[in-house]
Parts: structure tokens; sequence; C-alpha cells
């Protein structure tokens, strides 16, 4: 056991945050401390640290092992560099590595009677910075930084330039560089895109210390640790596995302890029926049995009604007005601010749908979202929008909102025929309990007006949200009442997110913007991940070259003008035979098309057929389920088939 805590409790004034939590973490082991926002995660892991004192309980750190902390909100400031600011986390080793050079120096003038001793120090010294990894730390930071989406051109940075979230991924850096035997993180996929949040899991999954982290990204938590703390109405509750298993076995508990409940207050109300029934026989031998069982009643422990923070509350979107099958279209959409941010886009949204948009930091993803909704121009192509398509916007700015009304006020003035207790509901399901609901946005953080914009839109009758971020500055409890209601949401939906784990449970289809480009996925995030090395990049070999040239592989829904894009300056393809690719392209694409709603229509078919053999008429009429079953059997054949000629004919397009 490396760390342990015991009966640790806190409070601020009257307000208790957390109550006699207790847990242990062993030498290697990830572990994650979850809860809903304000249940003291983040006290917890300053109380570990020491940056908070306990008003009961102890925090037990093994002998010389120590510890490393990342808060949420760092303010670095100063005027190193990027790569200054982590190298001087190495600060031990940077002192050894000058005492070395001093004694290299030394040693040409050493006394002959005195250079045996001097070796021997020498020789320590050295010995001990090699296993500290003297000769490997600055290839470390290095591949830290870029691990953490820093390209090697912002080494040179001065702090001073940076965004909050940039200097709290160097503050990250520094951190991980020094490896502390206890790494705690607070909230450290903030300011992430995808491809550094994969890697920060690799690193951390490897990572020879312990680890504890906040954190409201569920797919990282899946990824990363092995056991679950949950804060839940001040008191922890220790879960082993990852935060999937966290989830099953809690929601078991709740099943398993609201039986109890219930199974006791069955029993109280029979024993209180039998204390009434003798007490009216009006007897003293009654009355005496009467007596003695209120007794035995009123010492019994009462079981509490287990209580989940989002047991009441239901978000319900539902579009007044439907629209047209064709939601939205997009052809060659190209777009530079300084330099290309992408070109020739093309892609298509049906009703109903749900897609992801997801790409790196600074590829264009916000960018194309404020395209369609009028707010920025593009340089090229066109946006079509389809019959009786209504947009709801949520942006990042969160512009929709009034500076001098209040949370409640801004709610009840936008919807006037809401009741009291829906408005408060509606916000408490974003975060705004009590007299939060008074406070002015003006007043508030930026966060907290992104989820007032939230709860506004989620109130709208638009038919089609578009979604920049909307899970950014939730709990998990609110992002699973969002996904919720998205999931039963019968509009249509694009969205920005790196959460990967909201995108696995909501998306129907991902749109990865990457080389400029998009590139289409139908299915969730796990789909993608399985699908994208095929999808994504073909490589083939340069004529008379020795490098490699990277080919990507047209979208699905493109109309085949971004077949092939060869990085060679030397080799380009002549006209002709661009333009027989370019028609090989559309003719596969249209085939793909073609497949693509076959297949939708054959799973819409499958799924009449098991809702009819659900219905209890037929599942208790074997002719016809036998009929049902015959050709749902038929339909999976045809899908199997479907799907395999879909796959040929995605490998022959990414093959071009």
């Amino acid at each position: 056991m490396i760390l342990a805590c015991q009966n640790i409790s806190k409070s601020f004034g009257t307000d208790e945050i957390i109550k006699h939590v207790s847990f242990h973490v062993e030498e290697h082991e990830k572990v994650a401390v979850v809860g809903i926002n304000g249940a003291g995660k983040s006290t917890l892991l300053k109380i570990i640290i020491g940056e908070l004192g306990a008003d009961e309980g102890e925090v037990t750190v093994a002998k010389n092992k120590s510890i490393g902390y990342l808060a949420q909100y760092q303010d670095i400031t100063g005027e190193q560099t990027i790569y200054e600011e982590a190298l001087g986390a190495c600060f031990e080793l940077l002192a050894m590595e000058e005492k070395l050079r001093e004694m290299e120096a030394e040693m040409a003038h050493q006394a002959a009677e005195g250079m045996e001793t001097f070796l021997e120090r020498y020789n320590r010294l050295h010995h001990e910075f090699e296993l500290k990894g003297g000769y490997t730390f600055r290839s470390e930071i290095t591949g830290v930084l870029k691990g953490l989406g820093f390209a090697e051109e912002d080494f040179q940075k001065h702090m001073e330039e940076l965004s909050g979230g940039q200097k709290t991924r160097v503050a990250l850096g520094k951190l991980l560089v020094t490896k502390p035997d206890i790494i705690l993180l607070d909230e450290p996929t903030n300011h992430l895109d995808m491809e550094s949040i994969a890697w920060l899991e690799t690193y951390l999954k490897s990572y020879k210390g312990a680890v504890i982290i906040v954190a409201h990204d569920r797919y990282f938590l899946d990824r990363v640790v092995t056991k679950v703390v949950e804060i839940s109405r001040h008191t922890g509750t220790v879960y082993d596995g990852n935060y999937t298993d966290y989830a099953k076995k809690k929601e078991q508990l709740r099943e398993a302890q609201l039986k109890q409940y219930y199974n006791q207050q069955r029993e109280i109300k029979h024993q209180e029926e039998v204390i009434a029934k003798l007490k009216s026989f009006n007897r003293e031998k009654s009355i005496k049995r009467a007596e003695s069982r209120e007794k035995m009643l009123d010492k019994v422990e009462r079981i509490e009604k287990p209580v989940d923070e989002n047991t009441d509350i239901h978000i319900s979107l539902e579009p007044d007005i439907t629209s047209g099958n064709d939601v939205l279209e997009i052809k060659d959409l190209k777009k530079s601010y300084e330099e290309l941010l992408f070109e020739q886009i093309g892609f298509e949204i049906k009703r109903g749908e749900r897609v992801a948009l997801i790409g790196n930091n600074g590829t264009g993803k916000t960018t194309i979202l404020k395209i369609i909704n009028g707010l920025v121009d593009a340089d090229d192509g066109t946006v079509k929008l389809g019959a009786n398509v209504h947009i709801g916007y949520y942006d990042q700015e969160h512009q929709n909102l009034h500076p001098q009304k209040t949370l409640f006020e801004e709610i009840a003035d936008a919807y006037p025929n809401l009741t009291q207790t829906r408005i408060r509901n509606i916000l408490a399901a974003f975060l705004f309990t009590d007299d939060d609901v008074f406070k002015r946005i003006g007043d508030i953080s930026g966060g907290e007006r992104g989820r007032v914009s939230l709860a506004k839109l989620m109130l709208s009758n638009a038919n089609f949200l578009i979604l920049d971020e909307p899970t950014n500055h939730l709990d998990i409890t609110s992002k699973e009442i969002l996904e919720s209601a998205l999931n039963r949401y019968t509009g249509t939906v694009l969205y920005v997110s790196h959460d990967r784990y909201f995108i696995n449970r909501t998306a129907t289809r991902i749109l990865e913007l990457t080389g400029r480009t998009v590139i289409n996925y139908i299915g969730n995030y796990d789909y993608y991940l399985e699908k994208r090395e095929v999808m994504n990049e073909v490589y083939v070999e340069s004529r008379g070259k020795k490098a490699d040239v990277a080919v990507k592989a047209a979208s699905h829904a493109q109309e085949g003008n971004d077949v092939m894009k060869a990085a060679s300056s030397d080799e380009k393809l002549n006209w002709e035979e661009m333009k027989r690719r370019q028609a090989f392209a559309r003719k596969i694409e249209n085939a793909i098309k073609r497949v693509e709603d076959a297949i939708a229509a054959e799973e819409e078919k499958k799924s009449l057929l098991e809702e009819e053999c659900q219905k209890p008429e037929n599942a208790v009429n074997s002719a016809k389920l036998n009929e049902l079953h015959t050709e749902l059997m038929e339909t999976e054949e045809k899908l199997t088939a479907l799907y395999g000629e879909w796959e040929d004919l995605s490998l022959q397009q990414d093959e071009r």
C-alpha cells in the first residue's frame, strides 16, 4: 500500500463537504475519484497533498514516496519558453549534470594522490545520474510535450503568450517528466484533443507509479483506472474495476438497496397494522402485546431510501415540426484564414441522424458549424438546408444570453408557458439548484453560462440541433441526462465533441476532419477506432522514389473530388489519369450509396419484424411466430451479404 485515506472529513463553515471517506491505493494502481460537481473531489485531492487540512481523519503515505499534483487551473507566468519550463522541472538532474561537467573539467588538474577518491565520487554521481535517466530526460521531455499536443515549433513560445489551456498542458508535462511515485490529476483531459488524450491514456496505463484521477471523461477512465472511489452525499464508496464496471455495480447495488428498503417498508406497515388491530381489541393482554411490538419496531434500524442524483430528472426534446428527410447538404466547402483549414468538404445529413464531427484542435470543426449557421462565410462551396429545417445552435461563446437577467428569468422569459417547478428541474439538471437560479447571467462563469445556454436549447422546438462541445463543464450525471435526452430526440443532431464516451453513446455516424477533408464512418466511436486505419489512409509507393506517399481516402458522402491528393512535386498524375480515377471513384461512391440505402431499408425491416415478434398476440401464435422468424432470418442473410458488399466497395475505394 502506497497511500491510505482513513475517515477523512471536511466542512467549510456549516457546509459539510466530505464525511468519513476511506480508501487505499496500492503501488502501480490507477484510481478514479468520481462524483457530481461540488461533491468534494478536488477538496479530497488537496487534503491528500496537504494543501488543505482535514477536520477529521488521516492521510498516510508510504515512507520515501513522492507525490505530484496537477490542479484544474494553472497560472504559470514568466519569460521562459515551453521547453525551458518543462526542462526546469528536472532541476535535480540538471544540477547533477552540471556537477558532472564541473568534475570532468577538474579532473585534468587533480593531483595523483587524490585521483582515486575523486574518481570514486565521480563514478558514484555518474551512476546515480544514469539510473535516474540523465541520458534520456531531454528526449523524454520532447516526447511528452509532443504527446500533449505541442508541435516542435511551439517549444520556443514563451509562457506569457499561452492560453490557460496551453499552460495547463505545460504543467501536466512538467509533472509527468518528474515521475513522482504518486500522481494526483484533477481533470487532466481538459484542453487536450483526442490524440493527446489517447497518448495520455497509454502513458498512464504503463506508468510505474500510482495515479489518482478526478475526471468527467468516462472513456478515459474506462481505459486507465482499475478502481473507482465515488463521492456521493458526502460519503465515499469504493468499487473495483473501471468506470463501466463501477456504473453497473452501482446500479446493481442501488437496486438491491431499493429492494431492501421496500421489503422493510412492507414489514413496518404490516407491524403497524398488527399493532393497530391489537389496540382495537381494547383488552389488557392485547394492548401489552401491541406495546411490546411497538418497542421492537422502535429498535429497528430504518433503511433510508436510496437516492440517485438524476433519478427524477428527465429532459424531453421533441420538435414541433418534422423536417424533410434531407436535412443538410454540403458541397465543395472551403475555408482559409492565414492558412488553409479545409477544402472541397462534402457531406449530407438525413433526418434522425446524430452525427459527431471530430478532429484535432485547429482543424476547423467549429468553423464548419459557424458556416452552417451563417455566422461565418465560406470561401467556396454551398450549404443547403432541407425543407422545414429549423436550427437550434449551441455555441461556445453563448451569445444568446442576457447579462442582466437571472438564470430563472432567462428560461422563464424564453418559455413563458413553463411552470416554476419545470424551470427549476431543467436548471437542476444542469447543476443550478436553490438560490443559484437567481444569480445574474453577467455574474456567473463562462462554464456556467454554457450550461444555461444548453438548458435553454434543450427546451427549444428546433428540429436540427447543432452543438459545439456540449459536454464541456458538465459533470457525469448531467452528461448522462443529456445523452438520454438526445437518444430519445426525434430530430437531427450535428455536434462537435472531444468526449468519446458521449460520442459512443449518442452518435449514429462520425465525420472525421483530417488532412483538410472529411472521412465518413457509419457507426459510433468504437466503430470509428476499429475502421479508421482502413478508411483513413492508403500508402502507395511513389514511382522511382523511396518515400511513401500518403493518399487520403475519399469520404462516402463526397462527390469524388478528393479521390487522390499525392504529396509528390516530382511525379504528378496526368490529366487523363486523374479524370479516369475520378470517374471510377464516382462509380464506387454511387455503388456504396446504393448499398447503404439497401442496408437502411433492411435494418428498418428487421426492426419492424422484431417489434412484431414482441407483440403479445404474436408471441402466443406459433404459426405467425414461425413466419416472422423465417422472414427475420432472410433479412439477416440479406444484411450480411449487403455488409459484405459494402466492405468490399469501401476497400476498393480506399485502394484507389
